[in-house]
């Protein structure tokens, strides 16, 4: 069997990866799209920060955030699901997530400018 080279952009072995919740949060926020607030929705986010499970060390903007909103059943809600939105917290910050299904469950994965601060 051949020996696998290391890939430049991912150096770490995905085996050795872990999750690692590191913050939930409940409360009302805005759902936002293109900017605009589309409607104040009932939150609750859990927020996961990927580590490599031999050191502990974290892996800067490898994460996941999932959770729900309450989208309620206006005409619009169905139009939501897979669409670039963004969700403004309480405390203030805004997190980009995806609708995934019209029942209000939400996800945000990954690494880049619209998704972490380090690049």
């Amino acid at each position: 069997m051949a020996k696998k080279t290391p890939d430049p952009f991912f150096p770490w072995n995905y085996n050795d990866l872990m999750m690692k919740l590191v913050e939930e949060r409940s409360g009302v926020g805005d759902l936002m799209r293109n900017g605009e607030i589309v409607r104040q929705v009932r939150y609750r986010i859990s927020r996961y920060q990927g580590l490599l499970e031999g050191s502990g060390m974290p892996i800067p903007g490898l994460h996941r955030i999932e959770g729900t909103i309450d989208v309620g059943a206006g005409p619009d809600a169905g139009s939501l699901v897979g669409a670039t939105l963004g969700l403004r917290l309480e405390d203030g910050r805004t997190l980009p997530i995806t609708l995934t299904d019209p029942s209000g469950r939400i996800l945000s994965e990954g690494h880049g400018p619209l998704k972490c601060q380090c690049c």
